[in-house]
């Protein structure tokens, strides 16, 4: 359950970060002063600063995944989904894709709209159908 919360904190504060493109420290302590267990606030911090570093790669594999649908006409809540979970699916080896894919899925319909959970699912099954072929293809080698 720790977990969850920490997922939930740091995506609040990826959601904070869409409106400044800077992280905002305070919001950043306050978030890190719940009650959770270190390695929960470990993982809360290297997503909000994982998202942070690599946020124009992502960017960009959003961008391309949403063909006619422009950036800024994506729901900020949406977004940070994303964000998100992708960090997780891309550098995060020890949380399962479809996990990350879930957690993003259940983030929206809490905090989005009633159709924000499909596009949402949509984008990251391409991520999952691709970093999937990826690894049996290096397998394959």
């Amino acid at each position: 359950m720790s977990r969850k919360i920490a997922r939930e904190s740091a995506y609040k504060l990826i959601f904070e970060f869409l409106f400044s493109k800077k992280p905002n420290q305070r919001t950043f302590e306050i978030m890190s002063s719940i009650d959770l267990a270190e390695l929960d606030k470990k993982y809360m911090t290297q997503v909000y600063t994982g998202v942070i570093k690599n946020y124009d790669k992502l960017i960009s594999v959003i961008e391309e995944l949403s063909e006619g649908f422009p950036l800024e006409r994506i729901f900020k809540p949406d977004l940070a989904a994303l964000l998100l979970a992708l960090y997780e699916m891309y550098y995060m080896d020890d949380i399962p894709l479809s996990v990350s894919i879930a957690e993003a899925v259940e983030l929206v319909k809490r905090y989005s709209t009633d159709k924000s959970n499909q596009y949402v699912n949509g984008v990251l099954s391409t991520v999952y159908k691709r970093l999937s072929a990826k690894e049996e293809n290096s397998e394959a080698n």
